[in-house]
């Protein structure tokens, strides 16, 4: 296929080429992987500026999207990728192959630093989706700043570059950098643009960013990134939203109000963490959806409503393909015993049979389908069996579908169990309020919700 870059794909173009150091802030489907690609081919082939490319990608990622583009674009096809994935063998074997493009998941990166060491010599780095190096307590941010250094040209690529709020920044913009423009360390970045918002004693739980924080960041930063929204340079169909309300039986709200009761009121008293709030709504959500974990990790069955609910979303579609987004385990064994046919993509086969129209039902863990996947041409119709609380990763999950190349109008059914904690993480991700300190307030006005009730 012949590519003829957009304006703002040409800009992004030569923002890679002009600048040593650049973060693609570009909404998802505004061609983020075929615009670093060409960048790099030019970089390579014209200006002979560049010699070796490391793309740090999400597995799924790694496996399809990168090689997938290459073949895609004429202009691509005489570069050579080289996937440095599965086995420590099958890794070493592919690092030994000559190639343009190394292609890793962003799993094995502390891997690659140790088997490497002193022998780093790949000259350029893309990281996509640079969003998920937002903790500078991880592994895969640790190890890679060690070699940062060593590199001469660094681009980023995500859509969502604060997905938890202005914090997220400073590890992604230093791996760009080095500390140059937000600081050396998170402690300098954090004191110069935050405020401590909730304390306990010499303990801080939350920040909030100080007035003109955020323009004083984007400022900061402004000459090393491009921020692009689709909704400004594409014409993409409608995206409609449809909510589905499901009434649960009387018995079934009687045990959830119970359980909510019984798992909230525990933490009365307590100082509430991040991990003990997600876990609440975790046993929430899964009751919504019409199973749970019990203590031994035996799944206990507790309604069908959702099940029934999607059957009449499938008739309805009248063989249009469905996508359908799940969250735990126990709902994809529920999903299989209830739609056998059903199918979930495991490699870039199962990805060209979707686009070919050829899987009618698709099961997805949104967390690996959150990045990159490029699936836009095989459905119009998205299914959130269960919700999440990542923005991120609700976002990231919808624009697989809603993505240029689309034709047909995205129509997103959520199904939401009406009076559970379903319409909360609704509020929530319409707010953009996902954080963890979100959640905790949330179980700490339920705390005193019930305290309420109690003493009427």
């Amino acid at each position: 296929m012949k590519f003829i870059p957009h304006n703002y794909q040409r800009y992004a173009i030569n923002k890679i080429i002009q600048c040593p150091e650049v973060g693609l802030l570009l909404d998802m489907g505004l061609g983020k992987t075929v615009s670093t690609l060409t960048a790099i081919d030019i970089l390579m082939y014209d200006y002979f500026a560049v010699s070796k490319v490391l793309v740090i990608a999400p597995k799924r990622v790694a496996e399809d999207t990168w090689s997938t583009e290459v073949e895609k674009w004429d202009h691509l096809h005489h570069l050579t990728i080289s996937k440095v994935l599965g086995s420590a063998s099958e890794r070493q074997a592919a690092l030994q192959r000559p190639a343009d493009i190394y292609v890793i998941n962003r799993e094995n990166v502390r891997w690659l630093v140790e088997y490497l060491g002193k022998s780093w010599d790949f000259d350029m780095l893309v990281i996509d989706e640079l969003s998920s190096f937002k903790s500078n307590k991880s592994q895969r941010f640790k190890y890679l700043k060690r070699v940062r250094p060593l590199v001469r040209r660094i681009v980023g690529l995500t859509g969502t570059p604060a997905p938890n709020g202005l914090m997220d920044l400073w590890p992604q913009i230093y791996l760009l950098d080095q500390g140059r423009r937000l600081g050396k360390n998170i402690t300098g970045y954090r004191n110069r643009y935050f405020y401590p918002a909730k304390m306990n004693g010499h303990i801080v739980y939350a920040y909030e960013p100080k007035e003109g924080a955020e323009a004083a960041i984007h400022k900061q930063i402004g000459d090393i990134t491009v921020s692009m929204k689709a909704e400004d340079y594409l014409e993409l169909p409608e995206k409609i939203i449809n909510d589905i309300y499901i009434p649960l039986e009387n018995k079934i709200m009687a045990k959830y109000d119970e359980l909510e009761r019984q798992q909230i009121m525990e933490l009365d008293g307590e100082i509430i963490t991040a991990l003990q709030a997600a876990a609440v709504y975790n046993k929430l959500l899964q009751m919504a959806n019409g199973s749970i974990y019990d203590d031994e990790k035996n799944v206990i069955e507790l309604h069908d409503q959702k099940i029934e609910a999607l059957k009449g979303i499938i008739e309805e579609a009248q063989g249009h393909p469905v996508l359908v987004f799940y969250n735990f385990k126990h709902d994809y064994t529920k999903l299989m015993k209830a739609f056998p046919k059903a199918q979930t993509l495991t490699g870039s086969a199962d990805i060209r049979e979707w686009n070919s129209g050829n899987i009618d039902l698709l099961l997805a863990q949104p967390a690996s389908m959150g990045h990159g996947l490029n699936i836009q041409a095989g459905g119009h119709i998205i299914v959130w069996y269960g919700l999440n609380w990542s923005l991120e990763l609700y976002q990231q999950a919808n624009a697989r579908l809603y993505r240029q190349g689309q034709k047909q109008n995205v129509i997103i059914h959520r199904l939401i169990a009406k009076g559970t904690v379903d319409e909360e993480v609704i509020r929530r991700l319409e707010s953009k309020d996902t954080t963890q300190n979100s959640l905790m307030e949330s179980i700490k006005a339920k705390i005193e919700e019930y305290k309420n009730v109690k003493n009427c």
